[in-house]
């Protein structure tokens, strides 16, 4: 039986907080999805709170903690990654921002991402499309189509006949993200070795 590692960042400041809330609700929708295709799951919940200050030191220092390293690891390790991020003046938050900016450009290339944001009201909701998957098209990652966004009022609304209520919003979002997830080739089987451009420049020998 394949296992597959699934990673939720959340940029949550508080504790507990609606974006650490968000991310296990969605990491469980995936979960559940894979299970049911016969898939072992691994999850893991990173919370940059608790890593705000070594962050800070590596913009200083150019060298991150031993903790931020493993966090980065875990995340390029990943065979999917869920974020969700608190709205701030319209847009991340920048410790989330940040976070992201330590991650190589090329570390998350195909990685399956879903991304998702919460806020005190609906009218930060295009934070999604106008920040987040921006910001994931520019790593290179395979963000799922459905993203997530969760207003003060979202959670405790079921919803609709005119409009889809957050819970299912979660779940056809996790359900996509699994798909993609799934379909993804098992890292350990990628035999093709991807070698950076500036390398086969410098490999090049002319008679």
């Amino acid at each position: 039986m394949r296992t597959l590692k699934l990673v939720a960042v959340s940029a949550g400041l508080s504790s507990p907080s609606s974006t650490r809330l968000l991310a296990d609700r969605l990491l469980q929708a995936a979960r559940y999805r894979l299970a049911e295709q016969e898939y072992a799951v691994e999850v893991e919940v990173i919370e940059l709170r608790d890593l705000a200050v070594d962050i800070a030191k590596n913009f200083v220092t150019g060298f991150p903690s031993e903790a931020l390293r493993t966090a980065i690891d875990t995340v390029t390790g990943a065979d999917g990654v869920i974020t969700v991020t608190p709205v701030f003046t319209a847009s991340y938050s920048g410790l989330f921002k940040s976070f992201f900016d330590l991650i190589d450009p090329a570390a998350l290339t195909g990685v399956p991402v879903l991304i998702a944001a919460t806020g005190g009201t609906a009218r930060h909701s295009l934070v999604l499309d106008h920040a987040l998957r921006p910001l994931f098209a520019y790593l290179r990652a395979a963000v799922a189509p459905t993203a997530v966004y969760a207003a003060s009022e979202d959670w405790g609304s079921g919803g609709d006949e005119y409009t889809e209520g957050l819970p299912a919003r979660i779940t056809r979002a996790g359900v996509e993200f699994a798909e993609l997830v799934a379909a993804r080739p098992d890292r350990a089987d990628e035999d093709d070795e991807v070698v950076p451009f500036e390398k086969q420049l410098a490999d090049l020998r002319f008679d």
